[in-house]
């Protein structure tokens, strides 16, 4: 063999040996990913039982069933009847490939697949999702789907929640069947709701409307207090009466518009003048940020009527009247809201009169003529028996057609009146009369004690009014909260009108606090009646199978 052949075989050798190590080394790199590769826990199967939550990627859709990659020997099975949750639209945009959300229902079933649910993965990430809610105190909404004998049923996302009916506002109480038309008339109705207790272990989840609208209110009203300046006037709406005012809601805050603040004439009680629901211009008369109290007036929306007086009325001029109120001197005659004008009982009638209603009676409408005005005092005289004396063509003229027959009408009944009391021809001495044109001294200065005499006893009938109405307001006092009556004492003070504003502000203020006690009161008792809740919640349970049951079922 010579040196070439000798060099030939020892490269061969020499690349051998080199292939040899590459291939081990290729080897040893294999058995290291495959090593890194099992070792490596994604690449595991997964070990699944009931009630695991996880992501899963669609493979196979039919009407039948959904196959969904969950990491586990087999793909699972999604039936039917656990997306029947999914809407149309929803069903529709599902594709291979996607990611979606399942709850183990069965590890395995005889096929060897896993059964899955949509639905129930849908429930559980919203019971997470509710209990963050209740946890943050936060108000959702939801749609009312059902109703049962307790309460109402609403869906969130999957999961049923019950809503005692002692919770909503809108069902009034009263029999069995007005509360269920009133359930029936709330399906297919979003309310607001607060999570006031939530289980997932018992599928338990109670909610109420009625502490979300109260939360909601508390904010609307911190920051309409914010907003509102005294002296501005708002739309608002009647929300409740009681019988020392009327409380108007302005826009998710509600104010108090006092009795004496409701109209310029005299009001015994709201009623007469407000329906809950009626939609009033309210003037904001004060505004107590550190209580949250808003006292209201309706009457300061118009025009003071005495300030129009000396414009619109002059002595001799014929008016209509309806008596208002008898006393012994006289009788008072309302001829526009908020002026009223005295009926002296020597103006009733020519005979000598020992008291009003021997003549006229509250209610009745009355033909008058002014025969004193006085604007700064408040004060207008009237005349019942010189309307009576008026020319048929003065009538007339002021009144049009009719007028004559209602004149000898009311003449008739009060003559009547008069010979059913025997008065008939019993004339009195009458005071000298302005529009004759009498002007001896004599007759001026007995004219002038008269008119005296009417106002002082104008005067007197007026404390004595007062008290009789300071009387009343201590009878109510066994019914009213203690800032009630520390509010009517304050404003009983203020005779004046001058005054009138701060002693309305300040009985609007305490009556709107002792309103705001009764509201508490009316929380603490709708909280005693949340024990009516759960009785609600068995009646409910007991009306409706559990989901817990329906899964023991399947």
């Amino acid at each position: 063999m010579d040196g070439t052949e000798v060099r030939e075989q020892g490269t061969e050798a020499s690349t051998a040996s080199e292939q040899n190590a590459v291939a081990e080394q290729e080897l040893a790199d294999g058995l290291s990913l495959m090593e890194q590769f099992l070792s490596d826990p994604s690449h595991d199967y997964k070990t699944l039982k009931y009630g695991d939550v996880m992501e899963g990627i669609i493979m196979h859709l039919d009407r039948d069933e959904l196959l969904v990659d969950i990491g586990s020997k087999a793909e699972g099975i999604v039936p039917a009847k656990e997306y029947s949750s999914l809407s149309a639209e929803e069903k529709d945009r599902l594709g291979v490939g996607d990611n979606i959300l399942v709850f183990v229902v069965q590890p395995e079933n005889a096929e060897g697949h896993p059964v899955v649910s949509i639905d129930r993965a849908r429930q559980e990430k919203s019971w997470r999702k509710l209990q963050e809610i209740h946890e943050a105190n936060e108000v959702i909404e939801a749609e009312v789907t059902n109703y049962n004998k307790g309460g109402l049923l609403v869906n969130l996302d999957g999961v049923r929640g019950f809503v005692p009916a002692s919770q909503v506002s809108e069902i009034r109480g009263g029999d069995e069947s007005s509360k269920q038309a009133d359930m029936a008339r709330l399906i297919g109705t979003s309310l607001p709701l607060k999570v006031i207790e939530i289980n997932r272990h018992r599928n338990r989840l109670i909610l109420s409307e009625r502490q979300a609208i109260q939360e909601r209110r508390d904010v609307m009203k911190e920051k309409l207090i914010e907003e509102l300046k005294e002296g501005e006037v708002r739309k608002g709406r009647v929300s409740s009466i009681c019988d020392f005012g009327a409380f108007v809601d302005i826009g998710g805050a509600d104010g108090l518009v006092h009795l004496s603040e409701l109209s310029w004439s005299r009001v015994r009680h709201p009623s007469e003048l407000l329906k809950i629901g009626e939609e009033v211009d309210v003037y904001v008369l004060g505004i107590n940020a550190q209580e949250k109290k808003i006292a209201l007036s309706i009457k300061r929306t118009q025009a003071e009527p005495w300030s129009r007086v000396a414009a619109s009325y002059e002595v001799g001029k014929l008016v209509r009247g309806v008596v208002t109120q008898l006393a012994n001197f006289g009788a008072f005659a309302r001829i526009e809201d908020g002026i009223e004008g005295l009926i002296h009982v020597s103006e009733l009638a020519d005979e000598r009169i020992q008291h009003p209603k021997q003549v006229v009676s509250e209610g009745q409408e009355l033909l008058l003529r002014i025969i004193r005005i006085d604007p700064q005092r408040r004060r207008m005289g009237l005349s019942l028996r010189r309307a009576l004396d008026t020319p048929d063509d003065e009538l007339l003229s002021v009144f049009g057609e009719g007028i004559l027959e209602e004149r000898d009408a009311l003449a008739t009944k009060i003559k009547d009146a008069l010979e059913a009391e025997g008065l008939t021809g019993q004339f009195a001495e009458r005071e000298p009369d302005e529009a004759d044109g009498e002007s001896a001294s004599g007759q001026t200065a007995t004219a002038a004690e008269a008119e005296v005499r009417v106002v002082d006893q104008v005067a007197a009938f007026e404390e004595r009014q007062q008290r009789a109405e300071e009387a009343a307001a201590q009878r109510r006092d066994a019914r009213q909260p203690r800032t009630a009556r520390q509010a009517e004492q304050a404003a009983g003070s203020g005779s004046s009108f001058a005054d009138e504003d701060m002693s309305a502000m300040a009985m609007a203020f305490a009556l709107a606090g002792a309103a705001l006690d009764e509201a508490a009161a009316e929380e603490a008792a709708a909280a005693e009646s949340d024990e009516q809740v759960e009785t609600d919640v068995k009646a409910a349970v007991e009306e409706t199978p559990s989901e817990t049951d329906e899964q023991t079922a399947e």
